[in-house]
């Protein structure tokens, strides 16, 4: 085994492969979808916009409870994994402008952002399931709002959070076969 593959194997095993961040931004995001119903869509798409700030402190919580070790200080994908994680920030611009332009829109934009961030993931956290959660994301949630137009934003939201929730035991399940050499009864 190289020193990419154990730093690799670190990064899986501290982050229990990324499971707590889609558990916890999947929930987040299933409580701006059920807000998106009754609120109006400029409310919903700033609940949107800032649900990071209360997904991403118990995602970290969840991290520690869920991983498997913390990760070593000097693992030289330590600054990669943050920046990677950090990725999506640069795309924000294009959120808060659709924001400006057509609240209605908030949703398939963050969705957009979330699918192209995942797709490092597959490399860093060497499973596919990452692959196919940014595509599910990212073409669900168009394919979402060219069906539904106006009405789509909630439906977006649900779809992603689905998808979240369904690829947190998928990416828990391959980090634990990869870094503990063993498959986990079914």
């Amino acid at each position: 085994m190289t020193d990419l593959d154990l730093a690799r194997k670190e990064v899986s095993e501290s982050s229990a492969g990324g499971a707590p961040f889609l558990m916890s931004f999947g929930a987040s995001l299933l409580g701006c979808a059920i807000f998106a119903f009754f609120a109006s869509r400029e409310h919903a798409a700033l609940a949107l916009m800032f649900q990071g700030m209360a997904a991403l402190p118990a995602a970290f919580l969840l991290e520690r409870w869920m991983g498997w070790g913390p990760m070593a200080s000097d693992n030289p994908l330590r600054s990669l994994s943050v920046q990677l994680a950090m990725s999506q920030i640069v795309a924000f611009p294009v959120v808060f402008a659709m924001y400006d332009i057509r609240p209605g829109v908030v949703a398939l934009a963050m969705s957009s952002v979330a699918g192209g961030h995942f797709l490092p993931y597959a490399w860093l956290q060497r499973t596919n399931v990452y692959v196919w959660l940014a595509v599910a994301v990212s073409v669900g949630g168009l394919a979402l709002q060219i069906a539904l137009g106006t009405r789509a934003f909630p439906f977006i939201l649900l779809h992603m959070a689905a998808c979240y929730w369904t690829a947190a035991p998928m990416v828990y399940r391959a980090a634990r076969v990869l870094t503990k050499g063993t498959p986990i009864a079914a």
